[in-house]
């Protein structure tokens, strides 16, 4: 029913394909327009897809990023002032922060990727695929509060998050680190924290949030605009009944 993928830019015939065999009729993309601009996804051309821009901003560290981010045609950071790189660097967020900032702008934006799963559940290609660029940080929030949904327990919820640094690491992980050397910018342990890694404490510190602030995941989405029939049946639709 649900996947959680970084940016679809680079699908392959076989990962186009792979789309119908693994029953995916839609695909929402969590990313800013920006971001789709600057990589769009690339989807089956016969409409056997359904496509989904449901933008969610990241916060801190996206400003921090278009404050720093080399002009166009300049291939690196040199000439950016170090005082002014020192200044935004201690405004930078922890993992945690940037997470709690996310929820607590988009509540509309999870709940519409909740409609989209509910809308899914009943055609021949009920899965929905969602994804932001690195399929870590906003996934990792949507993923956590759809299985929450669901009823996973939350250790379950925790350990699934935290599989994500294992999986960005290598190649896609180096890209990512290489985009903010090339600024000029000092990779930091926090921002190399921010880009490439997962760990339990983020997904922790999101889910105390939603539990402190609204009870729980289906009354976050709830306060988003879903329905409590729409919960109901999304409910219905994440949990295969008992035989």
């Amino acid at each position: 029913m649900l996947f959680r993928a970084d940016a679809l830019a680079g699908l392959t015939d076989a990962g186009l394909a792979g789309l119908a065999e693994l029953g995916i009729g839609t695909v929402v993309d969590l990313r800013t327009e920006h971001e789709r601009a600057r990589s769009a996804d690339s989807l089956p051309e016969d409409g056997s897809v359904e496509f989904m821009a449901l933008p969610v901003l990241g916060g801190a560290m996206d400003e921090m990023a278009k404050s720093l981010m080399p002009a166009e045609g300049r291939s690196s950071g040199a000439g950016i002032d170090p005082e002014r790189i020192a200044a935004l660097l201690d405004t930078v967020p922890t993992l945690d922060e940037l997470y709690l900032s996310i929820l607590a702008s988009s509540p509309a934006q999870f709940a519409t990727l909740a409609r989209a799963v509910v809308d899914a559940a009943g055609t021949d290609r009920p899965g929905v695929l969602f994804h932001c660029t690195a399929g870590k940080d906003r996934t990792g929030i949507a993923a956590a509060l759809l299985l929450a949904v669901a009823g996973v327990p939350r250790e379950t919820i925790v350990a699934d998050y935290a599989l994500t640094e294992r999986n960005l690491a290598g190649p896609f992980a180096q890209t990512l680190l290489g985009y903010i050397s090339a600024t000029g910018i000092p990779l930091t342990p926090k921002l190399e924290e921010l880009a490439t890694k997962s760990p339990a404490s983020a997904i922790s510190a999101a889910l105390d949030w939603v539990e402190r602030e609204h009870g729980d995941a289906g009354t976050y989405l709830r306060s988003g605009g879903l329905s409590a029939d729409e919960l109901l049946r999304l409910r219905s639709a994440l949990v295969a009944p008992v035989a």
